[in-house]
């Protein structure tokens, strides 16, 4: 589990993983209702996610959901302190359903008073426009300082899904800067309550949600397929990007697929995705069973060729630049500092894998190559 204490204050080129945001229900029906929370907790290799979500929304039954909060309360203490990724449980919430989002701020209430030492945030989904984003980093902060936990150490990923957030998106994210970027509620100071508790860069990512963002435009579904909404993606890359907070994907549910009468996992199609997530710079693809975490964990990560490359040419345009050269020609494309960033974010990811989950990085990377990744200089 992260260091919490640390999430307020990131440093220049310090990536923070969130490759894989993996849902797990907290009770399903059977005698081990526990069992995938159990499993998301213990994954190991490809299989373990940089973001473990224990689901009290909607992947758990609604007569399921106390005895959920209850597994939830009796294993992270067992196994959080060795689980090498962050855990953000999703509690319950919708802007338009008061009574809903009561529900989310007693199970916040829970999780921090119980076992608030175990988590590193908490997923707020269905969230709105500004005031109720405010509304629900709040309930955070209270819960935090009530039962003693660090300054900020409790953050919030939202889930994009709802034609109200998509319409405040900037100002949304704005608040994850740490500044009075925020509306602030028409206040002027970017906390809702005017003591700053919404201004302190607790927002940590942006999710995106099709399933309700489709339902609540009325969008439809052509045999079964939802628009991929490319727009809204490349929208949220960009305001997560602006204010240095983590983007993902949204979920794949057509996990297995059939054909000439054989069903089989959509390994292809999940790919696909992911690529399409990769290639308009989202930070990480949500994932509903351990195979996509295989995937996406292996698709948001530098393959060996790509992170020698850029090694070598960081390698190459510092002994330029000592030389007195400001931009080099390196194997034929022109390299100067702002080139430099995108060879700089090939080895920064490479090196947090190493650091984070160091069983993915020795099963594809040789350690010389590691080793020169960290000796670059990143700046």
């Amino acid at each position: 589990m992260t260091d919490a204490s640390t999430h307020s204050t990131r440093e220049p080129m310090t990536q923070r993983l969130c490759r894989t945001f993996q849902t797990a229900p907290v009770a399903v029906a059977g005698d081990d209702t526990a069992k995938y929370l159990r499993s998301g907790l213990t994954a190991s290799g490809f299989e373990a996610p940089d973001w473990l979500v224990p689901d009290l929304e909607d992947g758990t039954a609604p007569a399921k959901k106390a005895e959920g909060v209850e597994n939830l309360l009796e294993l992270l203490p067992e196994y959080a302190p060795d689980f090498r990724g962050e855990i953000f449980p999703r509690v319950e919430w919708a802007y338009d359903a008061p009574s809903t989002a009561e529900r989310g701020r007693e199970q916040i209430d829970r999780i921090l008073g119980a076992a608030g030492e175990h988590v590193d945030g908490i997923v707020v989904p269905k969230v709105g426009r500004v005031a109720d984003v405010e509304a629900a980093l709040t309930t955070v902060a209270d819960a935090e300082r009530e039962y003693g936990l660090a300054d900020g150490s409790i953050e919030v990923a939202l889930i994009v899904e709802t034609a109200a957030a998509r319409s405040d998106l900037r100002e949304i994210a704005m608040l994850g800067r740490g500044d009075s970027g925020g509306s602030g509620g028409g206040d002027g100071d970017g906390g809702s309550d005017g003591d700053g508790d919404n201004d302190d860069g607790r927002l940590a990512a942006l999710v995106f949600g099709p399933v309700d963002y489709t339902a609540e435009l009325g969008g439809r579904s052509r045999d079964g397929d939802r628009s991929a909404w490319p727009a809204l993606l490349e929208a949220l890359s960009n305001e997560a990007s602006a204010n240095g907070i983590v983007a993902v994907g949204g979920p794949f549910d057509r996990l297995f697929a059939e054909r000439a009468g054989v069903s089989y996992y959509n390994a292809p199609e999940y790919a696909a995705q992911v690529e399409r997530e990769a290639a308009v710079g989202l930070d990480g693809s949500w994932s509903l069973h351990p195979k996509q975490t295989t995937q996406a964990n292996r698709i948001h990560m530098p393959t060996p060729s790509e992170l020698q490359r850029d090694v070598e040419k960081i390698e190459r345009f510092d002994a330029a630049k000592a030389a007195g050269t400001g931009a080099v020609s390196i194997d034929g494309q022109m390299v100067d500092e702002a080139t430099l960033k995108n060879f700089q974010n090939t080895v920064s990811t490479a090196r947090a894998i190493a650091d984070r989950q160091p069983e993915q990085a020795e099963a594809v990377y040789d350690a010389a190559l590691i080793d020169r990744a960290h000796s670059v200089e990143l700046r």
